[in-house]
């Protein structure tokens, strides 16, 4: 059988993957599971230290330095841990420009600078193997026991989710098929749209989020699908409500360009933060206070039925099927 484009699905991963993780450590306090991007270590008496990895490929050029911090500090970051070392692997093509090395790590040093982080280890190399700049980063923080922030709801929190959805599909989309958007939106919009590839990460988000929050998500691969793996892990079911739901409207355009609704586009960088009822006008107002966009979409319920309302009508909460993003740089 062969394996489709993108993450590994929850199936396998409990087949393939999860039977064969090596002997039981009881410094581990959350190992690999569905919804959980990071595993969380015992550290001392006050503090957990939380450590995640994720591969950058795929992306533009001038983004990788980017991404090699961000994707694996996103997830460092929802569990409630500022991201303080990495460990970087930097692996590519023949022929790489000394340029490209040396832009990437003045991006990837300013994302630590602004963050606080320090890279303390990794391998950089040129190899034939490799067909496009790739890098695998592991990022690791420390959280007090107290503030660790998981995955996981009780009935009766509402869904916050910060106005990123669909962002990274928005912002590939004008990268790498740039001539058709030609025919929706101007230049202009288009390199805006361009620009916009330094709102997708969770790290700021999260950073503001963590103390008004339950748990945090950060809706990736398969974007607001991931409430799927919330309420599984909690034992519930949600409502989302699809007028409550705010799109950037360049963002809109290009979903609606490809024909696609926005449930389950990749979207990192969108931070889905689990939040007691009595928390949602404190975290809000925050949010705002530091310039990010983020509403309330709908609450988890005890029923376990996952429930999209729309147009006044219920139907079931889309899953996760197939990936557009791993489509669409697939076909470039």
């Amino acid at each position: 059988m062969r394996l489709p484009l993108g993450k590994i699905r929850n199936d396998v991963l409990h087949d393939v993957v999860f039977p064969n993780l090596g002997v039981e450590d009881m410094k581990v306090v959350y190992g690999p599971g569905e919804g959980f991007d990071s595993a969380v270590l015992e550290y001392d008496d006050e503090h957990y230290l939380v450590v995640a990895t994720d591969p950058t490929l795929g992306v533009p050029g001038e983004t990788f330095g980017f991404f090699t911090y961000h994707f694996a500090a996103s997830d460092v970051a929802v569990f409630g841990a500022r991201p303080r070392w990495l460990v970087v692997d930097i692996l590519l093509p023949p022929g790489s420009e000394r340029g490209f090395l040396e832009k990437t790590m003045r991006d990837l040093n300013t994302e630590c600078r602004k963050y606080g982080s320090a890279i303390i280890g990794g391998h950089t190399g040129v190899y034939p193997s490799v067909a496009e700049p790739t890098s695998t980063t592991t990022a690791m923080g420390l959280v007090k026991k107290d503030q660790l922030r998981l995955p996981l709801a009780k009935p009766g929190d509402r869904i916050v989710v910060t106005g990123k959805v669909g962002l990274e599909f928005a912002v590939s989309a004008a990268y790498f098929r740039e001539d058709e958007l030609r025919k929706l939106l101007s230049f202009r919009e288009i390199q805006l749209l361009k620009g916009l590839y330094r709102f997708e990460t969770a790290v700021p988000d999260s950073l503001v989020a963590g103390p008004f929050v339950r748990g945090m998500h950060d809706a990736t691969e398969g974007g607001l699908t991931a409430l799927h793996e919330i309420a599984d892990n909690s034992g519930l079911g949600f409502r989302v409500y699809a007028e409550k739901l705010q799109l950037d409207p360049l963002v809109e355009k290009v979903l609606d360009f490809y024909g696609l609704d926005p449930w389950g586009v990749s979207s990192t960088g969108t931070v889905i933060a689990i939040t007691p009822p009595e928390n949602i006008d404190s975290l809000i107002k925050e949010f705002n206070k530091n310039g990010i966009v983020a509403f309330e979409l709908g609450e988890f319920t005890a029923d376990k039925k996952r429930i999209l309302i729309e147009n006044g009508e219920e139907r079931e909460f889309p899953t996760f099927k197939n990936d557009p993003y791993v489509e669409l740089y697939g076909k470039r």
